[in-house]
């Protein structure tokens, strides 16, 4: 918190007791902090938002694990002296809300074409965790960025992927509704970023900016009897930002309204057409942070998902937002896929590119002999 001191004046000039109370730890994820104005000098500036969190799902169980559970239960030996049963009345019909399908019409030629790309990179993440771990299953979003099964999320969704040897088990989805794709391991995860949020793990409501909230996984083996793929659907990282005004479209596993049963059988994408209302900055005049408003994104289960622009890249990732209220009256951001190629190599010394380029087998193994101290950074904060 202390990066954002010199801005503790002009949240006092604008009387925001809400940020005060997210600040003292009481309630926050109603409301939408005012972000200061750009400077006459042109630095960007940027207050602490609230993470994204994953879609909780209390009690989630993998269906394998749910079936197998559940007892037969012997069929009740008729009885001969009585007469045949009446036939039972039939049963209301439940109500379900059909999800209607985007038809790509945003407006924009550019995006028209782009947002089926999207669509296409578009994943779900679920993770499933042990009844009596103390924490909850989740379910998330991420996007391919390379065609050999590299996938971009949030730090807060991937570090569960440091908890598998924990009965944790985490599955790629896909499609339309999401289904059980793939299965996928951590290749990159900012060890700063847990050594500072190792406690987002356990806590209901974070809060934080976005600051290297970013993770990467690479495809492993297929979750069906189909094998892998020899390439995915990708959408490339952007390596420049886009600024104020400019038109983008958002995708997302969006599953803040749904019930558990229906994240596992009946999710389906969010499609959003918008614009970029303001850029903010983690440093000096570096474009950090995208704020896209309010829209049908703005919703528990987008952590990770993917903002692209009308050059067909992928300009963002979504990290924070507001999740109460009316989705059109949140606050959702993304942090650029300028600062995540930045932060990356600020931690490694080495341009992103260079892992996006190894075989993603390679990469694995690359990286496999840091999970142990890794997860010891957030173990460490389990019951």
């Amino acid at each position: 918190m202390s990066r954002f001191a010199p801005y503790l004046g002009i949240v006092a000039a604008l009387a925001l007791g809400a940020l005060l109370a997210v600040f003292s730890g009481g309630p926050s994820v109603s409301y939408a902090p005012e972000r200061p104005a750009e400077s006459a000098s042109s630095t960007l500036s940027v207050l602490p938002g609230l993470i994204l969190p994953p879609l909780s799902l209390p009690n989630l169980r993998p269906p394998e694990e749910t079936e197998a559970s559940a007892p037969a239960q012997p069929a009740p030996a008729p009885k001969k002296s009585s007469p045949p049963p009446a036939s039972p009345a039939p049963a209301a019909p439940t109500a379900v809300s059909i999800p209607i399908l985007p038809s790509f019409s945003g407006g924009n030629e550019a995006l028209d074409e782009v947002a089926p790309v999207l669509r296409a990179a578009l994943v779900n993440i679920i993770c499933y965790v042990p009844a009596g771990s103390g924490l909850h299953s989740i379910s998330g979003s991420g996007v391919f960025v390379d065609s050999k099964g590299i996938i971009l999320t949030n730090a807060h969704i991937a570090q569960y992927f440091l908890l598998l040897g924990r009965k944790v088990s985490c599955t790629v989805r896909a499609g339309s509704p999401a289904i059980d794709r793939y299965e996928a391991a951590l290749i990159y995860i900012p060890t700063a970023w847990l050594e500072e949020n190792a406690e987002v793990l356990t806590q209901e409501n974070p809060i934080g900016t976005g600051e290297r909230d970013f993770a990467f996984l690479a495809v492993t083996r297929s979750a069906t009897n189909e094998a892998l793929s020899g390439s995915f659907p990708a959408i490339p990282l952007a390596t420049t930002p886009p600024g104020t005004g400019t038109p983008v479209v958002i995708a997302t596993y969006g599953a803040q309204f749904l019930e558990s049963s229906q994240v596992q059988s009946f999710l389906f994408p969010t499609i959003v057409f918008g614009s970029v209302k303001d850029v903010f900055t983690f440093a000096v005049n570096t474009i950090d942070v995208l704020a896209l408003g309010g829209s049908a994104a703005a919703q528990e289960g987008s952590s990770g998902g993917g903002v692209a622009g009308a050059s067909g890249e992928l300009v963002g990732t979504i990290t924070t937002s507001t999740v109460e209220g009316t989705t059109d009256t949140r606050s959702l951001d993304a942090i650029t896929a300028s600062y995540i190629r930045a932060a990356y190599a600020n931690e490694t010394g080495e341009a992103l590119d260079l892992l996006l380029a190894k075989p993603t087998a390679a990469a694995v193994a690359d990286f496999a002999p840091k999970l142990p101290a890794l997860e010891a950074l957030i173990t460490a904060q389990l019951p």
